[in-house]
């Protein structure tokens, strides 16, 4: 049985960085990663705010550029799915693939980040891939010239309007507060396109169609309002939720079900790290998920050291 000094979960930017600190460290790491090497990154059509890159870059070219950072190192890195982590500090068990496969690892980093909340509304799940979508980046392209809507308030909200102002011949975005939370650059670009139309205040009440997204009926939460709104697509970004079900109940989380860690990315259970989308933190940016893990990997050599005594 093959004891790795650290299992990381997620092969993302922090898990990517993490797994660059440690195999420099001279520790012996295993990183997992489910699909393909990036995260979200790889769901972002450009990153305008990454440090060196005053033009930009886009998204699927800095995850490359983070996986090519990883050659040549001695990082193990199986494809699958983690589906669960027992154990304690020191003799870690990790399962894949509905218990397959076992690792084990005397530190484990937690990278896997957050998956896109969903509206709740009914029809939803029957219509991703009919017209409601999570990714614009992914799915845009199929709503050429057409008319799409855009639910929520946030950075990614904005950042995937004004992508989408591009493609489609209008843009609905749908906020359901007064004020919108994403940065004034994207706000400020967005108030001046002629191809969006702000709908402030409003909340999508159903998703209508039969077999595939026809259109949406709104409300004004002010006014009571209400009103038909003809979409062939409607892409959501109202928040994320972290991927933990695999992970010890012992773990503490917030309100939301983000993993608590301190300043050093130290959990409550010893030996378990967090870093990333997957932390309670306020920004959830490319840059601080690098940070995390950097900071994470330190944390985690720390421990490794202090266990050999």
């Amino acid at each position: 049985m093959k004891m790795y000094d650290a299992v990381i979960v997620g092969a993302g930017p922090a898990g990517i960085t993490a797994a660059l600190y440690l195999a420099r460290s001279g520790c012996s790491v295993l990183l997992f990663e489910q699909l393909t090497p990036g995260g979200q990154v790889l769901l972002t059509e450009k990153l305008e705010n990454y440090p060196g890159y005053p033009s930009g870059i886009k998204g699927y070219e800095l995850a490359d550029l983070f996986a090519a950072h990883l050659e040549g190192l001695a990082v193990e890195r199986p494809e699958g799915e983690v589906s669960s982590i027992s154990g304690s500090a020191g003799d870690f068990t990790v399962k894949a693939e509905a218990g397959s496969d076992e690792y084990h690892a005397r530190a484990v980093l937690v990278c896997s980040g957050a998956r896109h909340r969903k509206l709740g509304l009914e029809k939803e799940e029957t219509f991703v891939g009919h017209g409601v979508s999570y990714c614009a980046l992914c799915d845009g392209n199929f709503y050429r010239g057409q008319t799409v809507a855009v639910a929520g308030g946030g950075n990614a909200a904005l950042e995937e309007s004004l992508y989408l102002a591009n493609i489609a011949a209008r843009v609905h975005l749908i906020h359901r507060r007064d004020e919108f939370r994403g940065l004034k650059v994207y706000q400020d670009r967005l108030a001046a396109s002629d191809k969006v139309e702000l709908h402030r205040s409003t909340i999508i009440e159903a998703l209508e169609g039969e077999k595939e997204l026809t259109g949406l009926s709104l409300k004004n939460v002010k006014t009571g309002a209400r009103e038909h709104l003809p979409v062939s697509g409607l892409f959501i970004y109202v928040g994320f939720a972290p991927e933990t079900a695999y992970l010890p109940e012992a773990l503490a989380r917030d309100a939301q079900g983000f993993i608590v860690t301190d300043t050093e990315m130290r959990t409550n259970v010893p030996g378990i790290f967090a870093a990333g989308d997957i932390r309670s933190k306020l920004c959830r940016q490319v840059i601080t998920a690098s940070g995390d893990g950097a900071t994470a990997a330190q944390s985690a050599f720390v421990f490794l050291e202090q266990l050999n005594g």
